[in-house]
């Protein structure tokens, strides 16, 4: 995986950003016309499972990634196509004074101007609840 390509680059951005609680930032990474599915599929979140767009990322951001008390991107490895890249490994999230690992795969879409256009990542929630343990 190349380290120059504009997903990876906008993938690792939306990493750090998140991880270091700054939400502006994270926002403004996206594209007027991006999207969220994470999880892919109906959530809580998404109820209809069409992802969110711009307006509902912001609310997304202080439900999830606003409250987590630490998050951490441990990606084993990334394929790069396109305009878009792939990460695998897990998210861990300290939350409520429990450790949560979801395992997965994280994909970022970027447009001509490195902006995401999506980002879907593919987990599942009772498998990643199952790995909860007191941090």
């Amino acid at each position: 995986m190349k380290d120059d390509h504009p997903a990876v680059i906008a993938g690792r951005a939306s990493q750090a950003a998140a991880s270091g609680h700054r939400k502006q930032e994270w926002l403004d990474l996206f594209a007027a016309d991006g999207v969220v599915e994470d999880p892919v599929g109906p959530s809580g979140f998404d109820p209809e499972g069409k992802g969110i767009g711009r307006e509902e990322i912001a609310a997304f951001y202080d439900k999830t990634i606003g409250i987590a008390e630490s998050l951490e991107f441990l990606f084993d490895d990334g394929f790069a196509c396109g305009n878009e890249v792939a990460f695998t490994g897990r998210i861990r999230t300290v939350l409520g004074g429990h450790v949560i690992d979801a395992e997965g795969v994280f994909t970022y879409k970027v447009d001509e101007a490195g902006k995401i256009m999506a980002l879907r990542a593919f987990w599942e929630i009772d498998r990643a609840m199952a790995t909860a343990r007191p941090a």
